[in-house]
């Protein structure tokens, strides 16, 4: 399963509990800086994207909404810690 992670410099302990769920491959995309949505490329294996709102630039989050919506993959917002990510990923079923 392959993860698209939006947000923050340094993922800390979320990286590791996302490998333990079963990730094999996660693409880091810092997202201070606002990039288009022409560069932010998606494997075609992606099982969602996780948007991390503590320090995203806003028109990062909103290209990444954009992506996700046109390739139809789950999209999710979250803060950045484990436990928020863990909630939202069961609320949203996607565990």
């Amino acid at each position: 399963m392959s993860v698209v992670v939006v947000g923050v410099d340094y993922l800390g302990s979320i990286e590791k509990n996302l490998y333990s769920m079963g990730v094999t491959e996660l693409l880091h995309i810092s997202g201070r800086k606002s990039f288009g949505k022409n560069k932010m490329n998606v494997p075609k294996d992606t099982a969602f994207v996780l948007v991390l709102t503590d320090y995203v630039n806003h028109c990062a989050a909103k290209n990444a909404k954009l992506v996700a919506k046109a390739q139809s993959i789950p999209l999710v917002f979250a803060k950045r810690s484990w436990s928020a990510v863990e909630e939202k990923l069961r609320d949203s079923k996607i565990i």
